[in-house]
C-alpha cells in the first residue's frame, strides 16, 4: 500500500486595501520610520477598514481565490481548520461562520489557536487529516485581525502588527510530494511575556477591564525576543538536521514574520542564505497566523515541483514549531 502524503495543491492569500505607514503612525504615537524599520523591519502594514468586519471577511477573498485556483466548488471541502487569534467572536467557531459563508455544506471545521504558530500547528494537524485516508480536502486557514486587539497608544505593540489571511488546500499524495515531517513545541510558561488579559473566563470582560484596556495585546517585547530568536532558529535546524538536509538542499525558508532580526538569525542557523528567505514583513508587518501562507502565496509562482521548503514559527503562550514540506507543483 502506498503512503499517503498531504500535498499543498492551492495557495491564496488576501490582505486589506488600507495601508497604514510608518509616518502615519508617527501622528499617533511618539515613534519615528528609522526607529520602527531598524528594529523589526517592517515599513507598513494593512489594516481592516469598515464597520463590523471581521477575520472571516479576509477569509472570505483568500478562500474564493484558492477554489477558483484549483477549479472546485466549496462544497468539496470536507474540513476546514482556522488558525486564528482573533476569532469574529468567542462562540462559534469562526471556521463554521467562514463555512456558511463560502457555501462549504459538507465541510466540518474549527479554530486552533497557537498565537503566531498557528498555521505551522494546523498544517501539521490538516495532514493527518488526510494521511488517515478519511478526508480529501483540507483547507487549512491562517489569519487576523490584529487591529481589533492593538492599543493604538502603546508604540511597543502598534507598530508590529498588521491584519491579513492566507490559505491552504491539502490533499493526497503518492508521490511523496507534501507534508514529510514537523516538530512542534510548546511552554505555557511563556504566557506572562505575551498575552491578552481580559475577555476569557478568567477575567471576564467588565467596564473596569475595558477601562484598563485590558482587552489588548501585552508584550514584553525583550523576552519574547530573547525566546523567539532562540527556539524558532533551534527548531528550524533541527528539523533539518533530523531530515537529513544540507542548505544547499532548500529551496526556500519561509519564516514567521514578528521581527527581521528574527528571521535573520533563523536563516543563519539554519544556513540557508538571504536569497532563499521569503520576506514580506517589510509591506504586512506581523498578521500573526496570516504570515507563513501570505508567503506561499505571493512566492507561489517561484515555486517549483519537488522544491524542499522549510516553514518556521515562534508565538505567544509560549509556542514555536517547524515543518518540513516538499511542493507539490
Amino acid at each position: 500500500m502506498q503512503k499517503i502524503y498531504a500535498a499543498i495543491t492551492a495557495v491564496n492569500g488576501y490582505v486589506p486595501d488600507y495601508v497604514l505607514t510608518n509616518h502615519e503612525l508617527e501622528t499617533m504615537v511618539e515613534t519615528n520610520d528609522e526607529w520602527i524599520t531598524s528594529r523589526t523591519g517592517i515599513r507598513e502594514r494593512r489594516i481592516l477598514k469598515g464597520e463590523g468586519l471581521a477575520t472571516s471577511d479576509l477569509a472570505v477573498p483568500a478562500v474564493k481565490g484558492l477554489l477558483e485556483k484549483r477549479g472546485i466548488g466549496a462544497e468539496e471541502i470536507d474540513m476546514i481548520i482556522f488558525c486564528t487569534s482573533t476569532p469574529d467572536m468567542p462562540i462559534p467557531a469562526t471556521a463554521n461562520i467562514l463555512a456558511h459563508k463560502i457555501g462549504a455544506k459538507n465541510a466540518w471545521g474549527y479554530d486552533l489557536q497557537a498565537a503566531c504558530s498557528g498555521f505551522v500547528f494546523g498544517l501539521a494537524t490538516g495532514a493527518q487529516f488526510i494521511e488517515s485516508g478519511k478526508h480529501q480536502k483540507v483547507l487549512v486557514v491562517g489569519g487576523d485581525k490584529m487591529s481589533s486587539i492593538v492599543n493604538y497608544e502603546d508604540r511597543a505593540t502598534c507598530i508590529l502588527f498588521g491584519d491579513g489571511c492566507g490559505a491552504a488546500l491539502l490533499e493526497p499524495n503518492t508521490e511523496g510530494y507534501g507534508v514529510i515531517d514537523s516538530i512542534l513545541k510548546s511552554d505555557g510558561a511563556g504566557c506572562q511575556f505575551l498575552y491578552v488579559k481580559a475577555g476569557g473566563s478568567q477575567m471576564p470582560a467588565t467596564h473596569e477591564t475595558v477601562d484598563a484596556r485590558q482587552h489588548f495585546a501585552y508584550q514584553e517585547g525583550q523576552a519574547v525576543f530573547k525566546s523567539a530568536v532562540t527556539n524558532m532558529a533551534d527548531v528550524a535546524a533541527e528539523i533539518i538536521e533530523r531530515n537529513n538536509l544540507k542548505s544547499e538542499d532548500i529551496a526556500w525558508l519561509v519564516p514567521h514574520q514578528a521581527n527581521k532580526r528574527i528571521i535573520d538569525a533563523t536563516a543563519s542557523r539554519a544556513g540557508v542564505p538571504s536569497e532563499k528567505v521569503m520576506i514580506n514583513i517589510d509591506r504586512y508587518g506581523n498578521t500573526t497566523n496570516g504570515t507563513i501562507p501570505l508567503c506561499l502565496w505571493e512566492w507561489e509562482s517561484k515555486l517549483k515541483k519537488g522544491d524542499n521548503l522549510i516553514l518556521a514559527a515562534f508565538g505567544g503562550g509560549f509556542t514555536w514549531g517547524s515543518l518540513y514540506l516538499k511542493w507539490a507543483y
